[in-house]
């Protein structure tokens, strides 16, 4: 006895024998039906068999029937046989048409779809079932080749270049929104705060207070547009769904691409961005640099938050996932790359100090963007990473560029010495810079970290520092910032110092010196620069700068001061003994010449600060005045009952304090003072 799974196998196998024998479906009925006579599961096998042709037919006719409807609609647009399809576009007709179309597009589909089965299922090929295949292909690949015009021509008038107006435009209503946001995240932030500090007191609100919700983070701000109108997106899709069922879709893709990757180049180009190799920006002179960095800067804003978020938008509502990434990548990514690409070249640049703010601008640009890029090119390989890597070289940049700077203050040689003493136009370059400085505050110690390293670690000693220049506290506990502007000034300070050496005058030494450490004391005490440094260091500068104003008056006026003293002007030394009338005129005649000299001198000289030049006029007329009165109310009245007296008394007190009026403006050396005629009485 043959056991149930035995008989299985055999009847599975009579079958297949059966349908490998029968070339044509009657031959096959022919055999079942002898066959049934020896087992009735045979018979089973020829109903279910007759059921399934006559179903087979029913499905044929059907097919049939919505090809002939199909073929109506997709034929009256075929442009080799219609005027109307020659001169006008499916998708400008009223939407009934392109509904239409598009319905017969479905049906020929799903005829195909249906038909595909159906072969598969079968091991012949039969011959109605392959002749209305071949039908429902051609009428595909015929709605296909219209679709694809269809595509184009809506790709082609809708994708224009967007002005950048409009994009700065579209930037800006985004950061307002921001702002916001930002107001209510911080209102409600505050109102919690009032909450818990309540509840911590031990405080009950009101019951009828309404209660404020705790703020959450903000989503990164709406920045998009619409590339193309709203109602195109929705018929490009539909086109696109069609012709991606159909196995168009590198077809469709192709067209896509080509139009909006030329109108993405066109819209950046509106924004000043050009197509420039390495090689090329980096032999650029810097002015011109400078300028492609600031359009760089504008065009990565706008390009990522605006023109390329838009255009990643349009793709996702044009295409499925993943079709649209790919897209988007074929369209994107080239442009990324080329503006990632400018930001290499500025990163690998020679270094130099003037570039490092706009090496700072750009890395504060990439830095910001960054989360926007990863979002934007989620789907895309590599831009990302680029993006990061190019981040990391313009931090590299922007240390090396910041040790340049440190080191071109110490490479800046003593040449011709500043003329009057005035303020060096390297103490005001370093201190505007350092004052720019503090506007990167944030970045710069992102950039560094708080890592603690003393100036002498960084740039070494310098041989002979003078200990009144000021010291540097490197075991102060502050930011790396902090530290590291204390010694930039302290590095500007030594060389000032040795700059101070070249005036053979040391009187305009420490008028130099005086001049220059007050400027850099103003710049830090009227600038976010005090936050830095603090208040010590400026009370220690401020201390040395009036101690350098104290030693220029002893250099500069000592001799003066010397003919007004008694020694030597009496007989016999005794106050009550007769006075030398010769020793009188020569002290006299002695301390004109002295006075006319400093005043012809120091009249050349320059205090810039305002304030500080009244200080320092002041203090020489208290030192001054005093002493000349008192001399020659002493002994004016020894030479006034002589021949020409005003030949030895040559100025009154008031002339003394006009000429020192004119000390320190910087003059030819050439003026004079008005003399008035002086009298004891």
């Amino acid at each position: 006895m043959a056991s149930p799974d035995g008989e299985q196998r055999v009847l599975m196998t009579a079958e297949h024998i059966v349908r490998s024998l029968g070339t044509t479906d009657t031959m096959t009925d022919d055999m079942l039906q002898i066959l049934s006579k020896f087992d009735h599961r045979f018979s089973i096998m020829h109903d279910k068999k007759k059921k399934k042709s006559e179903s087979t037919i029913g499905n044929a006719m059907a097919n049939e029937s919505s090809l002939d409807h199909a073929e109506d609609v997709i034929r009256r647009w075929d442009m080799r046989y219609s005027e109307q399809a020659r001169q006008q576009m499916i998708f400008e007709c009223p939407e009934e048409e392109a509904s239409t179309y598009l319905e017969a597009v479905d049906e020929v589909q799903k005829v195909l779809d249906s038909l595909s089965v159906v072969q598969q299922q079968q091991n012949s090929r039969d011959p109605e079932t392959t002749t209305t295949l071949e039908r429902a292909q051609n009428l595909i690949e015929l709605a296909m080749g219209r679709l694809q015009e269809e595509f184009r021509h809506l790709l082609v008038k809708n994708s224009r270049s967007v002005e950048p107006e409009t994009l700065f435009d579209s930037l800006a209503a985004g950061s307002f929104q921001s702002s916001l946001e930002e107001g209510e995240n911080d209102a409600a932030d505050d109102a919690q705060e009032d909450a818990e500090a309540r509840e911590s007191s031990g405080e009950e609100d009101n019951a009828d207070e309404d209660v404020l919700p705790v703020a959450r983070p903000a989503p990164l701000v709406q920045t998009t547009m619409d590339l193309v109108p709203p109602d195109v997106a929705i018929d490009l899709a539909s086109i696109a769904q069609r012709m991606i069922a159909a196995k168009y879709q590198s077809e469709c893709c192709m067209v896509y691409v080509n139009s909006r990757k030329t109108a993405l180049e066109e819209s950046l180009s509106g924004l000043g961005v050009e197509k420039l190799s390495i090689d090329e920006v980096q032999r650029m002179p810097w002015a011109a640099q400078e300028d492609k960095i600031r359009k760089w800067i504008q065009a990565m804003k706008v390009g990522v938050k605006v023109l390329l978020a838009s255009e990643k938008l349009l793709c996702d509502q044009v295409f499925p996932a993943p079709v649209s990434e790919t897209c988007f990548s074929d369209i994107a990514k080239g442009v990324m790359m080329q503006l990632l690409s400018f930001g290499e070249a500025v990163a690998i640049s020679r270094r130099s100090p003037e570039k490092l703010f706009k090496v700072l601008d750009m890395y504060e640009t990439i830095h910001d963007l960054l989360p926007e890029v990863e979002s934007v090119f989620s789907g895309v390989f590599g831009v990302t990473v680029e993006a990061s890597g190019i981040l990391m070289r313009l931090g590299e940049a922007a240390r090396g560029t910041f040790a340049e700077f440190e080191n071109a203050i110490q490479r800046d040689e003593v040449r011709t010495a500043v003329p009057g003493g005035g303020v060096h136009p390297l103490t005001r370059y370093v201190m505007n810079y350092i004052k720019l400085l503090c506007e990167y505050k944030d970045t710069l110690e992102q950039l560094f970290g708080e890592k603690k390293k003393d100036g002498t670690e960084l740039l070494g000693t310098h041989d002979g520092e003078r200990d009144f220049i000021g010291d540097y506290d490197s075991r102060e506990k502050k930011s790396w910032l902090s530290e590291r502007i204390k010694w930039v000034i302290q590095v500007l300070l030594n060389n000032l110092d040795e700059k101070s050496k070249s005036y053979r005058d040391s009187a305009l030494t420490y008028l130099f010196l005086m001049n220059n450490v007050h400027y850099i004391v103003q710049k830090v005490k009227y600038s976010d620069v005090i936050q830095l440094i603090g208040d010590d260091w400026v009370r220690k500068q401020t201390g040395f700068y009036r101690q350098c104003a104290t030693n220029y008056q002893r250099a500069a006026w000592i001799k003066v001061l010397s003919f007004l003293k008694d020694e030597g002007i009496h007989n016999s030394g005794s106050f009550s003994s007769g006075v030398s009338r010769v020793v009188l005129k020569d002290r006299f005649k002695n301390f004109n010449a002295a006075f006319e000299e400093a005043h012809k001198v120091q009249s050349t000289w320059i205090v810039s600060d305002t304030q500080l030049r009244d200080e320092l006029r002041i203090s020489v007329a208290d030192k001054l005045l005093p002493a000349y009165r008192a001399f020659v109310g002493r002994y004016g009245n020894f030479l006034e009952t002589g021949r020409h007296p005003d030949k030895y008394i040559k100025f009154s007190p008031e002339d003394l304090e006009i000429a020192v009026g004119d000390l320190f403006e910087g003059s030819s050396g050439s003026s004079s003072f008005k003399r008035r005629s002086f009298t004891t009485q």
